[in-house]
C-alpha cells in the first residue's frame, strides 16, 4: 500500500509541475498567462452565484429554472468542501515544494479539494443538463471552462491534480443530485 501511495505522489507532483511550467514561447506564455488567470475567476464565488442568480431572475423558463439549480448547487457544494478543507489541512503546492509558479496573491487556506473547480461543475452541469438545443455549441463550450479552470488552479501552484478531480467530482456529484431532488419535488403524486 505505501508503494502505491508513493507511486501516486510522485506521478500527482510530475503532473503538477508539467501543469505548472511556463512555455519557452514568450507569445505561447503570454496568451496561456493571460486565458488562465481571467478564466481561473469563473470558478470563483463572485461569478457562479452572481451569474446563477442573473439567470434565476431574468432568463426565460426553463434556463430561470436553471438559474435557481446552478445556485443551489454551487451552494450546496461547498458544504462537502469547507467540511473537507477543515479536516484535511494539505499544503497547498507553492507552500510544499520548491520551484513552483504562483500568482501574485496566493491563498492560505488547505489545498484539498479546490473550490474553484468544485463551484465551476456544480454551475455548469444544471447548463448542460437543460440545452437540449444547441448541444453542439453548449458541450465544447462548458468541456473547455471546466478544463480551463482546473487546469488554471494547477498552472497558478495553487491545487494539485487530486484537489481539482475532486471538487469537479463533488461539484457534479453535487448538480446531479440538485437536478435529480428539483425534478423529483416537481413532479406530480399520483
Amino acid at each position: 500500500m505505501e508503494r502505491m501511495l508513493d507511486w501516486l505522489r510522485s506521478n500527482e507532483q510530475r503532473m503538477l509541475f508539467w501543469a505548472n511550467r511556463r512555455p519557452a514561447d514568450g507569445r505561447v506564455h503570454s496568451w496561456l498567462g493571460r486565458w488562465l488567470n481571467t478564466v481561473t475567476h469563473m470558478g470563483g464565488a463572485t461569478f457562479t452565484l452572481a451569474t446563477a442568480l442573473l439567470y434565476a431572475l431574468i432568463a426565460p423558463t426553463p434556463w430561470s429554472t436553471t438559474g435557481w439549480q446552478c445556485l443551489a448547487a454551487v451552494i450546496l457544494s461547498h458544504l462537502p468542501v469547507a467540511i473537507v478543507k477543515r479536516k484535511f489541512k494539505r499544503l497547498r503546492p507553492y507552500q510544499a515544494l520548491q520551484d513552483v509558479n504562483t500568482c501574485h496573491k496566493p491563498l492560505q487556506d488547505s489545498s484539498f479539494p479546490s473550490g474553484h473547480t468544485t463551484a465551476i461543475f456544480a454551475w455548469l452541469v444544471p447548463i448542460l443538463l437543460t440545452a437540449s438545443v444547441g448541444l453542439t455549441i453548449i458541450v465544447p463550450a462548458a468541456i473547455i471552462i471546466g478544463i480551463s479552470v482546473g487546469w488554471s488552479r494547477m498552472y497558478l501552484g495553487l491545487h494539485y491534480p487530486s484537489d481539482v478531480a475532486a471538487g469537479a467530482l463533488i461539484g457534479t456529484a453535487t448538480a446531479y443530485a440538485v437536478n435529480y431532488f428539483w425534478i423529483a419535488s416537481t413532479v406530480p403524486s399520483v
